[in-house]
Formats: C-alpha cells, sequence, structure tokens
C-alpha cells in the first residue's frame, strides 16, 4: 500500500503538462478580486475559483490522492512578493485514500507586497491545479491584468475567506509541539507531538516537511489526553538524504470545529 501511495504521490508531482488539453468545458471558472490597501502598504486581493457542483480542488499539502497547486507570477509588474493565505480546507475520504481540499466557491487571499503602492499593480499569473470529480484533470488557469485602483474598504469575500484561515498555535492554546525523527531505509520517520485543545471530530494532523522534493505519507493521527500525536515517513523524491530543519516544519491540525497551523516543531 506504502508504494501504491508513493506512486501516486510521484505521479502527482509530475502530472501538470504544459497546457491544458481540455476536449469538454471545464468544471471551474477563475478570476481576479483587486481587493484593498492596508495601512502598511500591503495589496490584499485574492483569486476566486467557483467549481461546479461535484468537482472539488485540492489544498496547498493535497494528500497521496490530490495534485498540488502550483503559483508562476513571472511577468507581473509593481509586485516584490505574493503570501498565499489558504483558507481552512475539507479532508475528502475516497476509496480508502485521504485528499484534502476544497468543493464549491473557493476564494484564496494574496498579500501583495508592492514596489510602489500608488503604481498600478499588474498581475500576470499561471496557476497549475488539479480538480477532480469521478476523474481527475491537471489544469491551467492563467491571468494577465492590471488591477483596479486599490480601495482602503476591505473587500467582503476576501475578508470572509481571511476569517476561515486556521488559528495560529497561540490562538488555539498550543503549549508544545516537538518532533522525533528517526533514519528509515528509504527516508526519515517523523513523530509530531502537539499538546493542544481537541479540534473537535476526528482530527487529522498533515506534517509538511518546508523542503522541495519530499514526499510524505499520510500521517497516523491519534489523540492521548491533551496531546495529539502524528507518525509519517518522509522520502526524497530522487532517493537522495533529507536534512530536515525541525524550525521549517509546518504542521497543520484539521478538526470539525476549527484548524491550527503550527509553525515549527522545535519547542516545548
Amino acid at each position: 500500500m506504502k508504494s501504491l501511495r508513493l506512486a501516486l504521490a510521484l505521479a502527482g508531482l509530475t502530472a501538470l503538462p504544459a497546457t491544458a488539453q481540455d476536449s469538454f468545458e471545464l468544471p471551474v471558472s477563475a478570476q481576479v478580486l483587486p481587493g484593498w490597501t492596508q495601512a502598511d502598504g500591503t495589496r490584499v486581493a485574492a483569486l476566486h475559483l467557483s467549481l461546479d457542483p461535484g468537482w472539488k480542488t485540492y489544498w496547498r499539502a493535497p494528500g497521496d490522492a490530490g495534485i498540488p497547486p502550483s503559483f508562476d507570477w513571472k511577468g507581473s509588474r509593481n509586485v516584490e512578493t505574493v503570501a498565499v493565505s489558504w483558507p481552512t480546507p475539507i479532508v475528502f475520504r475516497e476509496n480508502g485514500m485521504r485528499s484534502i481540499g476544497y468543493a464549491g466557491e473557493l476564494v484564496i487571499p494574496l498579500h501583495m507586497r508592492t514596489r510602489d503602492a500608488d503604481a498600478p499593480v499588474h498581475v500576470q499569473l499561471t496557476m497549475d491545479l488539479g480538480i477532480c470529480s469521478d476523474i481527475c484533470i491537471p489544469h491551467r488557469l492563467t491571468f494577465d491584468e492590471t488591477l483596479a485602483p486599490p480601495d482602503t474598504r476591505p473587500t467582503p469575500a476576501i475578508a470572509a475567506a481571511l476569517a476561515q484561515s486556521p488559528f495560529s498555535a497561540r490562538e488555539a492554546g498550543v503549549t508544545a509541539a516537538t518532533c522525533r525523527v528517526q533514519p528509515t531505509q528509504d527516508g526519515l520517520q517523523i513523530e509530531a507531538r502537539v499538546t493542544v485543545p481537541p479540534a473537535g471530530g476526528e482530527e487529522v494532523m498533515v506534517i509538511e516537511p518546508g523542503l522541495p522534493d519530499i514526499w510524505v505519507s499520510e500521517p497516523d493521527t491519534r489523540r492521548s489526553g491533551g496531546e495529539l500525536i502524528a507518525v509519517s515517513e518522509m522520502i526524497h523524491v530522487d532517493g537522495g538524504p533529507i536534512a530536515l530543519d525541525r524550525s521549517a516544519v509546518r504542521l497543520t491540525v484539521l478538526g470539525s470545529e476549527h484548524a491550527v497551523d503550527i509553525r515549527g516543531c522545535d519547542r516545548g
């Protein structure tokens, strides 16, 4: 089973084509929401995706059965950096496999640091993503537009998406987050332990290594009193060694009531 999941994960890393070869009308549409400018000059904009009923797309860490999204901002003007804020995703379970993503309407907030807050912002973006129903389709969205002059008033749809972000560790009451790492024949095994109040229902912990080209298995997650424990395997896709920085590891707890975003697992 682990070898099958690894094969699927590796396929997901290479499945996105140079151009989308679509022979039917795609069940997704997208637009850029121009947003507003904050007091520090940061432009808050968003991507708004609309999926037809029965279709879903994926979160930044989509699980073994998902296709990870990617963004290419080359060609954008008056944009120094872009930080993507993902709303809390949904856990899907189908055919014995787990994926993590979204259905229906999805607004992805973007925090843009501009070179000149008073100058126009031109967005040239290529976004590769997977969309799935009974079949899964790798697809490419392209945007090439100048954003409308900014307002100082928050856009309701973007503000609502930001409100759906996971809690920070402090907000959720995390008091400890540690990782124990040991080598395996193929890579590393990581055991993450987080002392945190329950997030509700069946809790899922997602472990992101903070490194490129690392496959991470679906963690086995369990709760022991006030501690949530997850064990996973990490394998370099090229078979090479893994130099893991615990401070760069990102842990996300997904529950029925809320989610928690934990940066680093070297404290406790």
